[in-house]
């Protein structure tokens, strides 16, 4: 049996079972490493970067240090390496024994003080190599390395002599010898002094000025004759030519500036030009001697500087680390650097072929137009920059209501009871062990109508035998309102809330005066309330981007719509926003009819810009549906993707008013109360309601929808899906709580401003800010009395067809706008229902009763489909005709 098994587990044995064991094992045992991928790696080289900057950090510290204590460690040093494994003789160095002997080396033996230019070199390649792209140049590095550990180590060790420290190192002061026995003293100063001065010309190139000359100095200046034309195989001299000579001259021979100074050979502007300081020879000099300069001395030096372009090019690849995904990109800016450098030299101009006058000064005139045309497109002068539109000088002198007009309700201090958190504590931990349950820890943090107790559960206790003694805890504590979180989000504990026994009230002016929304950048911002940690809940309405409450009558539903709707009467301008206020109770929003003319939008004849009643409300819904498909096709003709991008592209004047552009305010729909107009109207209100919910927030529309009754019939799927954020305050069931919230609690709550705020995912209890009737009418009294725009902002008309069911439709009887539509179809020759909507800001239907009232008096051609119609009259004359006949 036994051999049975051996031969059945035998790795020879060819059985399909066994198959697949050996070749695994034979592969994993001849896997390799991959050198040149690990050496390609990203994190190679960041790796390599950080030990370079380590190496750079330790001879820095070690070459400082040995600056102090290198007396005290000759003799560490004298052991050799030896010092390294013993423990018996300790430097004093900084860095221990390593540091003293990598110290000694560098400034003793090699090049003195000059030393520390390694750490430098170090540093540069650390750098380059971490951030993976070239912070610093390592081939200009390497070379002001070279040069200076030669230079300034000679130099050091010449000037000290023999200096008992090394300031020049073994290096150095061996080369100084050697200097000083060839050359002598002074000849080896004389060298290292050139040298020096030869140096700073290279990098820096000073200009030499020399003074000016006497007054009496000949018209010409021989400072601007070229160091070419002054040489013996070019000697200068000044032609005579002739008037056709010197025509056919300055067609062939590119005129160039000429100024002394500038390194030809790194690709720099002359000096003079650089400066800026005017030059005082006339132009007409710089022609003269510029005929003298061979036509093949721009080329010949364009070609040296691609030669040099080109090999600093080739010593940074070489020198520097290239990686394998950025080596193109590396090359491509080299190049891209190099060839900026090379357009910065003064390219060569044709001039003008004129004929010069004997004074050698020539006038020539142009025209502006000649002029501009001449000029290419991209040199030619920029109109001058208009300032950005400021859409709020329109009121120039509107003030933002002060937080005075506000009241402060209570001390807004939180009172904590001491007894009444133990006792709670007690109560809740009692309650628990009545059902087995240990806690480890609990705490307790005090809000202002609300208490959170967060306790943490012992090992083994399920958190849905806690969630399901939400009734027996709230019998043991004799109180109303309990909710358990369970587990808290983003905390590993479970959250009890015990309503307070002494609640605080939240004043609206608490909220307004607080630094966070004072300075808040949103562009709808709105104080709500606070959180149970007393922190302020401030958020943008934009980026809601609608919001739906609800809640029981009297649960502080009103309230909370009058502290959204002050928030931003204290934080926007008139002409930054605008209200559409449906109220089917007629008595909640009246409050703000004062400020009609400054924050209030209303369809055109109409006189109260509150809707109460449900007709106009339809109405007013399609205008706003038509107000958004015109605002998409603004943005749509701009090439913005939302009002922000439109409204910043208008007021830096990138978009033309005459085509219909124009800055666009925000828009809230505030309905206070949803479900009356649904029992009324249904699918009418419903469906532009579901419609702008789902379109309007790029535009700027966004909607505030209030209910009592947040049933399924009210509150449909179609609307919930389009408003992500919620607001429940007290309901009466659980399922009202689960409409609203889609999650319970809301039944829990104990009402006067308690609420709950679905936001961002997560649900989170607040205690809504109290603002008073009266507090409402100062702030609305007090915008009112100041200079508003003329008249409301109107929406689009819009005319339900059902109007127009049933009804003749008389042709002779003239729309009030019937002349303006025609001299507007005349002047723009586009016989165009969408014309007269976009210029004469009409809804469909009553642009469509222009148009067929235009073709029956002649004007325009029948309907031609999708094609505009023909405009059978050309002139205004003739249409003046038409219009006094009848």
């Amino acid at each position: 049996m036994a051999n049975k098994l051996k031969k059945e587990t035998s790795p020879k044995k060819k059985t399909p079972a066994k198959k697949t064991a050996p070749p695994t094992w034979k592969a994993e045992k001849e896997e390799q490493v991959d050198w040149k991928a690990l050496a390609r790696d990203e994190r190679t080289w960041k790796i390599t970067g950080v030990v370079f900057l380590l190496i750079a950090t330790f001879l820095t510290i070690a070459i400082i240090s040995y600056f102090f204590s290198w007396r005290q460690d000759q003799a560490s040093v004298a052991m050799g390496s030896s010092i390294l494994f013993g423990n018996e003789q300790q430097a004093s160095n900084l860095l221990g024994n390593l540091g003293a002997l990598v110290s000694h080396f560098f400034v003793f033996k090699a090049f003195g003080v000059a030393s520390l230019l390694f750490s430098t070199f170090f540093f540069v390649v650390g750098v380059n190599l971490l951030f993976k792209r070239k912070v610093f140049s390592i081939s200009r590095n390497l070379k002001y390395v070279t040069i200076g550990l030669l230079t300034l180590s000679v130099s050091l060790a010449f000037v000290a002599g023999n200096s008992e420290f090394a300031w020049g190192g073994g290096v150095g002061k061996m080369i100084s010898q050697w200097l000083t026995g060839m050359f002598g003293s002074i000849g080896t100063a004389a060298i290292l002094l050139v040298v020096a001065l030869a140096y700073v010309i290279w990098q820096f190139n000073p200009n030499f000025n020399v003074p000016a000359r006497a007054a009496n100095a000949p018209a010409y200046d021989e400072e601007a004759i070229p160091v070419a034309a002054k040489t013996k195989e070019e000697p200068f001299e000044l032609p005579e030519t002739t008037e056709e000579q010197t025509e056919d001259d300055d067609e062939d021979i590119p005129a160039r500036p000429v100024a002394t100074g500038g390194n030809a050979l790194k690709g720099d502007a002359p000096i003079a030009m650089q400066s800026g300081v005017p030059d005082e020879k006339p132009l007409h000099n710089f022609s003269l001697i510029e005929k003298e300069i061979p036509e093949e001395i721009p080329q010949a030096r364009m070609t040296v500087e691609e030669d040099l372009i080109s090999k600093e090019i080739v010593d940074d690849l070489m020198h520097e680390p290239v990686f394998p995904e950025e080596a193109a990109d590396a090359y491509e800016e080299e190049v891209i650097e190099e060839e900026e450098i090379i357009e910065e030299e003064p390219l060569p101009v044709k001039p003008p072929a004129v004929t010069k006058p004997a004074d050698g000064l020539e006038l020539e005139i142009k025209s502006a137009a000649e002029e501009l045309e001449d000029i290419p497109q991209e040199l030619k002068p920029a109109p001058e920059k208009l300032k950005p539109y400021e859409p709020t000088l329109d009121l120039r002198d509107y003030q933002y209501p002060s937080l005075e007009l506000l009241e402060t309700h209570g001390s807004e201090k939180i009172v904590q009871d001491p007894e009444e958190l133990e006792t709670n504590k007690n109560q809740i931990i009692s309650t628990l062990r009545n059902y087995s349950i240990e806690i480890q820890k609990i705490s307790a943090t005090v809000g202002p109508t609300v208490t959170l107790y967060e306790i943490v559960p012992a090992a083994g206790v399920r958190i849905s035998r806690i969630k399901n003694l939400e009734d027996d805890i709230a019998l043991s504590l004799a109180a109303l309102g309990i909710r358990i979180i369970a587990p808290i989000p983003g905390k590993g504990t479970i959250g009890i809330e015990v309503p307070n026994a002494r609640k605080t009230v939240v004043s609206m002016k608490t909220l307004l005066a607080s630094e966070k929304f004072q300075t808040s950048q949103f562009s709808l911002p709105i104080a709500i309330g606070k959180k149970i940690d007393n922190e302020n809940f401030i958020v943008d309405l934009a980026a809601m981007p609608h919001l739906l409450m609800a809640g029981a009558t009297g649960q502080g539903k009103s309230v909370g719509l009058n502290a959204i709707l002050v928030s931003l009467l204290y934080k926007k301008h008139p002409s930054q926003l605008k209200f559409v206020l449906v109220d089917p109770k007629k008595v909640e929003l009246s409050v703000y009819s004062t400020i009609t003319n400054h924050f209030l939008a209303r369809l055109p004849n109409e006189e109260d810009a509150i809707i109460t009643d449900t007709k106009k409300v339809i109405n007013t819904l399609n205008a706003l549906c038509i107000e958004m498909d015109q605002r998409y096709d603004l943005l749509k003709d701009a090439g913005c993707r939302n009002i922000k991008e439109y409204n910043a592209k208008f007021a830096s004047r990138k978009l033309n008013p005459e085509k219909g552009h124009k800055f666009l305010p925000f828009i809230v729909l505030v309905v206070d109360e949803f479900a009356d107009l649904i029992m009324t109207a249904g699918k009418e209100v419903e469906m532009p309601i579901a419609r702008l919910a789902q379109l309007a927030r790029a535009v700027g529309i966004h909607l505030i929808i209030a209910t009592q009754r947040p049933s399924v019939n009210i509150i449909t799927g179609t609307i919930k899906a389009n408003f992500p954020a919620r607001i429940a305050f007290k309901v009466s069931s659980k399922i009202d709580s689960r409409t609203i919230l889609d999650a319970g609690g809301a039944e829990q709550l104990i009402g006067k401003g308690d609420m709950l705020i679905s936001y961002n995912g997560e649900i989170v209890r607040l205690q809504c800010a109290f603002v008073d009737t009266p507090e409402v009418d100062k702030v609305t009294d007090f915008i009112g009395y100041q200079e508003g725009y003329p008249e409301p902002f109107l929406l689009p008309e819009y005319i339900d067809e059902k109007d127009l069911e049933g009804k003749d439709f008389d042709i002779g009887d003239r729309d009030s706008l019937f002349e303006d539509a025609a001299r507007l179809i005349v002047q723009n020759q586009i016989g165009s229902t969408s014309l007269l909507q976009r210029r004469m800001k009409l809804g469909y239907n009553r642009a469509g009763r222009l148009m067929d009232q235009l073709e029956a008096a002649g004007i325009v051609g029948p309907n031609q489909g999708s094609k505009a119609r023909d405009v059978l009259v050309k002139t205004e004359s003739e249409l003046q005709e038409i219009l006094d006949l009848g």
